[in-house]
């Protein structure tokens, strides 16, 4: 090496590479994890819903996963067409949370006595939403009101 002879540059290249893709799989995996975590009780939440929305009954209690002192008249009474919450023809699940610790998750449906679920914008209609709490167990994925 003379004076005139630079030394040689370092390639940084590689490493800004693997920073980039190791930021990218921490972000994905973030992203997918709060997308996904409630996944299996969501789609519980679904099927339940759907069997309600298509009066299903039978198929519903049978999702609903009661306990003996809850029986199908007391079922219908509360998810029937003439029921607490009923008649429901349309539904959105709003939100799911876990309780630190708990077995379980709370879902938030918006159900609504009008098919589709009206918008937003749509102040008769919107105003017969109601938005119910629903516990699904994360282990049977049975249903009841939450704690």
């Amino acid at each position: 090496m003379t004076l005139l002879e630079p030394p040689p540059e370092l390639q940084e290249k590689p490493r800004a590479v693997l920073y980039a893709c190791v930021g990218v799989l921490l972000v994905s995996v973030f992203v997918l994890y709060f997308g996904f975590r409630y996944f299996p009780e969501k789609e519980a939440g679904e099927r339940f819903f759907n069997a309600v929305v298509a009066g299903d009954m039978n198929k519903a209690y049978e999702l609903w996963h009661a306990s003996p002192s809850y029986r199908m008249k007391d079922f219908v009474a509360d998810w029937g067409p003439d029921g607490y919450y009923g008649p429901i023809k349309s539904y959105r699940i709003v939100s799911a949370t876990s309780p630190k610790d708990a077995s379980g998750v709370i879902l938030v449906v918006a159900v609504s006595p009008y098919s589709p679920m009206p918008d937003v914008n749509d102040a008769e209609k919107s105003s017969k939403t109601r938005f119910v709490n629903v516990w699904v167990d994360t282990k049977t994925k049975g249903f009841s009101f939450p704690p």
